[in-house]
This record gives C-alpha cells, structure tokens and sequence, in this order.
C-alpha cells in the first residue's frame, strides 16, 4: 500500500537491534511457478537498444555473466476482486501500459511487481505478460518473461478477530493484512531466467508471536505490555502483511534467492503503532533469515525451519515502506537490511529526477535529511514528502555493476511516464506514485 497523502505525528522511541554474522543452514521448500513459452526474439545483446539512456533510467544491457534485478511498486491494484483481470484481459488500459512501458525502457531480468492484485488462477499474472509486456509500448520493444511466480497474500483475508479494536469484527483493517478482498495489494515476480519452482519458500502463516523479541504492540492505557491484541487474536496475528517469499533463480549453474516482500506501511493505526512495530518486524524477518544463529526460528508454509544456507547469494527486493532517514518509520526500521553485514548497499541507486522533484515540489522534502537522489517514492509534499522506500540489496557475494531509479526529469520525453501528482489520473499518476529502482550484478 501507498503512503501518499498521509501524516503521522507520534513519535518513535523504540530502538533496533544489531546484526551479524554469516548464514544459518536450511533447505528451500514452498509453492509453485507458471511457466510459458519463449520469445526468441527478445535477447541480450551488450548495448541493447531497447533500454533507454537517459538520466536516471536504465543503463545499457548487462554484460555477459551479469543479471539485472528490479522492484516496482506498479499500482497495479484495483478496488474491487477481479477489476485487474479485467482491466488487463484486453490492450486498453492506459495505466498498465505505462508501467509495462517502464519494464520495456529497463528492461530487468527478474522483477518484482508489488501492489499486483493476486487471484488464484494466475490470470492476471498472464494477462499482463500477453497483452502488455508482449506488446512494444510507446515505442519500446516487447519484453517476455518465459518464468512467473505469484503466491497468496495476507491482504484481504479474514482474521476473525477485531485486530483495530473498534468494537467490530470484519472488514479490511481486521484482515491479516489490510485489503478489501483476497490478494489484493499482491505481489508478482517475472523472470527471464528459470525459477526453481519447487524450492520456493513462502512465510505466509508464520506468526508474529513466533518472532523472538518481536515488537508486538502495547495497549498504552494499560500496565501489562505487549497487550494490544487479545490472546486469542495473538494466537492468530501473521507478521506478514502481504507474505514473504524466498524465490530461487537459476542463473548459469547458480542460484540466487530473490527475497521478495511488501511490508505494511508504518501509519494507518494510533500510539499502540502497531504497523509502525509490524513493519520493522516485517524487514527484521529477512535481516533474521540471511543470519547466523537468528534464524532457527523461522518456519515456512510448508513447515520447513531455518534460513538461508551459509554463502547463499540473495537479493532483498521489495516497497519496504521505510526510509533510512525520513518519514514515518520507526528509527533504524531500513537500516536492519541497508547496513546488515551481509548486505551491500554502499552505493545506493540515483536518479536526477528525485533532485529535480524536491526542488519543484518543496515542503517537506526541503527538511529532509535523505539524499533526494536515492527517492523512490513521489509522496505528498506537506507531508511525508519523498522517500526512499523500495529497495534491490543484493548479498556481498554479488558484486554490482550498476543501479538507477527510473525517475526522469521533467525535460526528458519520459517523463510522461511518472509525471507530478494529478487528481485527475486514477491512482493520482501515469502508473504509479512509486519508481521502478534496478541492480546489475555480476554473477
């Protein structure tokens, strides 16, 4: 979920735990990927003109031994089930045709969707592919995914517990995580490299409770701690506002593990902050998963415990709805993954569009403490403003080549696909109010 236009005045005190180490042994296991067929004539020649050049898009095509990774928080939700499959079962859609746009202008190797509506059949997920990404937009060239994974969300799905304590039970806020239906909010992945379908991972069910030391919300008005939610509906509470998955990619003879999330964003409640605390548990669950000795607790869908095998190549990809600086996170939320020893986000993506949105927009980017280059996000101008919050962290074993945010100036001819906030657009923008960040690594 978004954040724009939103405000948050209570303050964060609560303080984050230290990281280290190397990786805890598991073996993967979880859910299943749709496959289709290839597009022969989309390949990966050094220089591909279908990428564009221009300030803080894509680059050239990776070299040879290089992957392209990529996070696009696209919008691509709809306000009532089934509105997504039907908006993209035909070529029309205005909106799904600018972010399919983007896609072909950058053209990531694997890419995560978040907000893509999930439905059981995998209908959108083909949709999108066939009468989008396989279609030239605007001018660019088609782009194929022959792989494509997609999993259950939270979102929408019935806790039967009244988790907002407003004296009712149902509705999206008493959801496990807040949708108006089933899988809405979802996410995808897009591969052009095969996915191993039968090592896939998904953390779904796993329960807030479970987390060690896990920053479950307090009652203000009362002096036991942790007592927001009844034990019945503790006993209940998933961490994972949409899931986490573990996806497996074969790149060549190596794997490596795209960790794919959206945790909720960090307003939304009052003082008991209990998304602020959920969506630092929700980045602490991958911080856990990538260490030594912290993730023995973990348990996917399956019932399989552990995390990550020692020496694994991962990239953490996802809308984190946390900025390291700014907004309304609770401190040091981001920086649990930005600053994990095994992560390396040294030199984060740019764009020269960020800069030129703080210098036309103004309000509270101008108080901002974040570089605006590093912006991922075009949130309202009072407040928060933008934020960096959709990230690619690639492990320390990848060393990276290059990165961008997608976020042209106002003089480049693409900017018409991101634009400035226009009440009149559904959604408020062209695709959306995020932007698409990408990764070159070498393998």
């Amino acid at each position: 979920m978004t954040r724009s236009n939103r405000t948050r005045s209570a303050a964060r005190t609560v303080v984050t735990a230290l990281l280290a180490g190397a990786i805890a042994a598991a073996l993967g296991a979880g859910g299943g990927a749709g496959a289709a067929a290839a597009n022969a004539g989309d390949g990966r020649p050094a220089g591909d003109s279908g990428r564009h050049n221009g300030k803080g898009h894509g680059g050239g095509h990776g070299t040879p031994g290089g992957i392209r990774f990529a996070t696009f928080n696209a919008s691509l939700n709809r306000a009532t089930e089934g509105g997504l499959v039907a908006d993209l079962s035909t070529p029309g859609n205005a909106q799904a045709a600018n972010v399919a746009e983007v896609i072909q202008r950058v053209r990531p190797d694997v890419l995560l969707i978040n907000e893509f509506d999930h439905d059981a059949e995998g209908r959108s997920l083909e949709l999108f592919q066939r009468n989008y990404l396989s279609r030239g937009q605007g001018g660019a060239r088609p782009i194929h995914y022959p792989y494509r994974f997609a999993a259950a969300s939270n979102t929408g799905v019935p806790s039967g517990h009244d988790l907002n304590r407003d004296g009712t039970v149902g509705g999206p806020d008493d959801a496990y995580g807040f949708g108006f239906f089933p899988g809405q909010y979802g996410m995808a992945v897009y591969s052009r490299y095969p996915i191993d379908r039968w090592s896939v991972r998904t953390f779904q069910t796993f329960r807030w409770q479970d987390m060690p030391d896990a920053l479950l919300p307090d009652d203000p008005a009362t002096p036991e701690p942790a007592d927001w939610f009844s034990p019945e509906a503790l006993a209940d509470v998933r961490l994972s506002s949409k899931s986490h998955w573990d996806v497996p990619v074969r790149v060549g003879g190596r794997t490596v593990h795209l960790l794919a999330s959206h945790p909720t964003p960090p307003v939304f409640d009052g003082p008991e902050d209990r998304n602020g605390r959920r969506n630092h548990d929700e980045i602490r669950f991958w911080a856990d998963y990538v260490s030594p000795g912290r993730s023995g607790y973990v348990y996917d869908d399956r019932g399989r415990r552990g995390g990550l095998r020692p020496g694994a190549r991962f990239v953490i990809a996802g809308d984190l709805n946390s900025d390291p600086y700014d907004g309304d996170s609770i401190p040091g939320a981001a920086q649990q993954v930005t600053e994990h020893p095994l992560v390396n986000d040294r030199t984060p993506p740019t764009s020269a569009g960020g800069p030129a949105a703080t210098d036309r927009q103004g309000g509270a980017n101008l108080t901002h403490e974040g570089d605006p280059r590093h912006d991922t996000a075009d949130f309202a101008d009072n407040t928060p403003g933008n934020l960096r919050v959709d990230y690619v962290l690639p492990s320390r074993g990848l060393p990276v080549r290059g990165s961008g945010v997608f976020w042209p100036v106002p003089t480049d001819p693409l900017f018409r696909l991101v634009g400035d906030y226009d009440p009149a657009l559904p959604g408020g923008f062209p695709t959306s109010d995020h932007r698409l960040v990408w990764l070159d690594v070498r393998m």
